[in-house]
């Protein structure tokens, strides 16, 4: 039979309260430097998807007029590139299935609903996200992010 013996740790084992001050001041400020990078990133990536979307839309309207001639109207909207439109122009060759992937027309990156219109004033259509504060207007990350200026 082992004897099993107890082993204790000496008295001056762990961490002193300055070294623990020392972590907890260097961490603070790590994320003193790198969370405002991250919260910016944040709203980046959320134009971007933005522009990405408003293209995917244009691409699939697109392909939406080769089939049926025209562009689907402001009240046909969007739901035309998922849905064969029931008012209007109705096209003859609507593809079966619709012309989006999803299957669904999705919420701008903040939840608020695109804005199509056809014929737009500045093209056949316009296609709009009024950007982070859902209004139309506003600068940076408020921007509203249209078709006709995507870079």
């Amino acid at each position: 039979m082992k004897d099993h013996k107890k082993e204790y740790l000496p008295a001056n084992a762990g961490f002193t309260l300055l070294e623990i001050i020392v972590v907890v001041f260097i961490l603070s400020l790590l994320v003193a430097i790198v969370a405002p990078k991250i919260i910016g990133r944040t709203d980046d990536a959320k134009i971007a998807d933005a522009k990405i979307q408003i293209r995917n839309f244009e691409t699939a309207l697109k392909l939406y007029k080769l089939d049926s001639g025209n562009y689907p109207t402001t009240e046909q909207g969007l739901d035309a590139l998922i849905n064969k439109p029931t008012t209007g122009q109705i096209p003859a060759n609507y593809k079966e299935g619709g012309y989006l992937e999803q299957k669904k027309i999705p919420l701008d990156p903040w939840g608020n609903p695109y804005i199509y219109v056809s014929p737009g004033l500045h093209g056949d259509f316009d296609i709009i996200s009024y950007g982070g504060d859902g209004k139309e207007g506003g600068t940076g990350k408020d921007a509203d992010i249209v078709n006709w200026d995507i870079h």
